[in-house]
């Protein structure tokens, strides 16, 4: 027999007894924890935790088991949520003229390895739109000329508002998204937007970065996934990670292995967020694994 599972995340002031509660809890309402994770910050003394379970008991409606863990998490005073786990995320990702982590969340969507989907595509620019077709998915070009006033943004960012309202959309990934967003829409998107970007930050920023990393000799290229913030390039780090090169590589082959880094680096950050593994710590965040 197949039962429905759950994902519980929570985060609270740290005390004794958080786990007991939970498990408790999940026991006294028929269900059975099939894997559980905790982490108790000494810094900023908050406690998270992320479990999954199966609920066990037909006598348990969902609608129960929703009101019972709210009333839990206010006895906690906790910030919970209560996710579905056979429910895939919705994702809208937006792209400008750089396709390759575009191509590669593409790619293991349809592959069913990110559990995810994905209604709209959004560029402000064309170069992507056979790509989106061959997917079957709805390609949405939204232009913003270079050095547009800002009436013309805030009004190309109503038209993203409008496809995130129309398509219920939980998770907004800038696959390469060569715009600044406003920061009105970088807070209506707190904690549910990620931007992927080399990891030369700050040391070369503007064009060619990775021309300017090989001019320096540089050995390490990286890329870094973070939620977007009002703080340009500087959200709540998810995800990074480096590959090694050398004085013989020529700064077209940088670009290519940091864009091979970027791809990865991307998508783990995205497939953590949909498996519901990231919580919010202040200016960082706790990675379940």
């Amino acid at each position: 027999m197949t039962y429905p599972e759950y994902i519980l995340t929570l985060s609270c002031l740290d005390h004794r007894g958080i786990v007991l509660r939970v498990s408790g809890f999940l026991a006294e309402h028929g269900c059975n924890i099939i894997d559980s994770a905790q982490f108790g910050d000494p810094e900023s003394k908050l406690f998270f935790m992320r479990v999954h379970f199966a609920l066990e008991d037909d006598a348990v409606s969902d609608e129960l088991l929703r009101a019972g863990f709210g009333s839990l998490c206010g006895d906690l005073g906790a910030s919970g949520q209560l996710h579905d786990a056979g429910r895939k995320p919705r994702v809208m990702i937006m792209v400008s003229k750089i396709g390759h982590c575009l191509n590669d969340l593409l790619f293991r969507y349809k592959s069913g390895l990110l559990p995810v989907e994905i209604p709209a595509i959004v560029s402000n620019h064309m170069d992507f739109y056979q790509l989106a077709a061959s997917y079957n998915i709805p390609f949405h070009h939204l232009p913003l000329e270079a050095g547009a006033s800002e009436s013309a943004k805030l009004a190309q960012e109503a038209r993203i508002i409008d496809l995130l309202d129309t398509h219920r959309i939980d998770l907004v990934v800038l696959a390469r998204y060569m715009q600044i967003l406003s920061p009105g829409l970088c807070e209506a998107l707190k904690g549910r937007a990620i931007n992927i970007h080399h990891s030369f930050l700050p040391s070369f920023k503007g064009a060619r970065p990775y021309a300017q990393a090989h001019k320096r000799g540089v050995k390490l290229i990286g890329a870094t996934a973070h939620f977007v913030t009002g703080d340009l390039d500087e959200g709540p780090i998810i995800e990074q990670d480096v590959e090694r090169v050398d004085h013989a590589m020529r700064p077209e082959e940088l670009t290519a292995i940091g864009r091979d880094v970027e791809s990865v680096v991307l998508a783990r950050a995205v497939k953590w967020f949909v498996e519901h593994r990231i919580l919010l710590n202040g200016d960082k965040t706790v990675v379940f694994s």
